[in-house]
């Protein structure tokens, strides 16, 4: 990212493009496959042009997974609107949506969840607790509009099944991996709703 000479910097574009870089090269190489020095060298910026905009390696990472989190829940929520008022159809789009991703050749699991199990404590693992909570909001709001008897309890299982299928899919190589978890999500919607004194 070097600046032509003469060319004014413009603080917002430089953070926004090292935050790109970063979220490239850490998902490719893992939170411990690259120092700050090799990340500086591959992204064209000095160590202090990092560290006035992330004050750390530790601050790029929490920025980076705090970005990726707020791009998936973007997607998951349009997934959602685009779904229709069904809160059936919804959940299928969600796990739809999650076996395109897991369909995309660069697919390595999820970057917050793996950085969380690379460094149990520490940033890594307060943006992966925070990033569960956002997921289970939304699908609490499903179930709650499935009008389930418990919405919290049948959304920590979908999202057990939403967790898993990504595992699945990454580690084992499983290609139907989020086909298999939306047929069991689904099945768990359909007979809660069908036990619901409103149904």
């Amino acid at each position: 990212m070097p600046v032509p000479k003469g060319a004014t910097l413009d603080p917002a574009q430089t953070r926004a493009a090292i935050l790109r870089a970063a979220t490239r090269l850490l998902y490719q190489r893992g939170l411990d496959g690259i120092g700050v020095a090799e990340l500086c060298t591959t992204m064209g910026v000095s160590k202090e042009t990092l560290y006035r905009h992330f004050g750390s390696k530790e601050g790029l990472v929490r920025a980076v997974l705090q970005a990726r989190s707020d791009r998936i829940l973007r997607w998951v929520h349009d997934a959602v609107a685009a779904a229709g008022d069904d809160p059936i159809d919804q959940l299928a789009a969600v796990f739809d949506a999650l076996e395109r991703w897991h369909g995309e050749p660069t697919f390595r699991g999820c970057a917050i969840l793996n950085a969380a199990t690379q460094h149990h404590d520490g940033p890594a693992r307060a943006v992966a607790r925070q990033h569960l909570d956002r997921q289970l909001d939304v699908l609490t709001g499903i179930a709650s509009r499935a009008a389930v008897p418990d919405p919290v309890h049948m959304a920590k299982q979908l999202l057990t099944l939403r967790a898993g299928a990504t595992i699945l899919a990454d580690h084992h190589g499983d290609p139907d991996a989020a086909s298999l978890a939306k047929d069991a999500a689904l099945t768990l919607l359909r007979t809660a709703r069908s036990r619901s004194p409103a149904s």
